[in-house]
C-alpha cells in the first residue's frame, strides 16, 4: 500500500529505562518486541493483509540528549495509532491508568478533527505527545 508508515524511530533519554512503558503501550496494540541493539528497541506489528510496521526506541545522543522534548519546535509534534474501536480506546484508557501513564486528555470525542473523533491523548516518560484515536 503505497504511502503507508513502514517504521518510525523515536527518540528518548533511555531506551532501557522507556522499555517496560512501551512494551507495554505497543504491546497493547499488538506490537511485539522484536530486536534489542546497542542503541534501543524495535517493536513490530505484523497483521495478515497489512503492511507490516515497526516502532524504534532509540537512545538519544549528541549535545542534546538531555533536552526535554518540546513538541513545538522542529521535529515530532504526536503520534497516533488507530484503535478499532471507541471501546478499544476505553480499555487503552484503562491500561494506561493501570500502568500509571500520565494521560494528558481522557477519551473524548474531539470534533474539531471530525465528527466521528474519539480519542485518548497521553504521554511517554520523556514527554512525546501520543494518541490512540477511533475515526470510522
Amino acid at each position: 500500500m503505497r504511502g503507508v508508515i513502514h517504521h518510525i524511530d523515536l527518540t528518548v533519554k533511555d531506551a532501557k529505562a522507556s522499555l517496560r512503558f512501551y512494551e507495554s503501550v505497543l504491546g497493547f496494540m499488538g506490537y511485539r518486541l522484536q530486536d534489542e541493539t546497542e542503541a534501543g528497541f524495535d517493536f513490530g506489528l505484523e497483521t495478515p493483509g497489512a503492511p507490516y510496521t515497526s516502532i524504534g526506541i532509540l537512545d538519544a545522543r549528541g549535545p542534546n540528549a538531555a533536552r526535554k522534548h518540546d513538541r513545538y519546535s522542529i521535529g515530532l509534534h504526536h503520534l497516533a495509532w488507530t484503535a478499532e474501536s471507541r471501546a478499544d480506546v476505553d480499555a487503552f484508557y484503562r491500561h494506561l491508568l493501570k500502568i500509571g501513564a500520565q494521560v494528558l486528555y481522557p477519551p473524548a470525542e474531539y470534533p474539531e478533527y471530525g465528527p466521528t473523533y474519539y480519542a485518548v491523548f497521553f504521554s511517554d516518560p520523556d514527554g512525546l505527545k501520543l494518541e490512540y484515536v477511533h475515526k470510522p
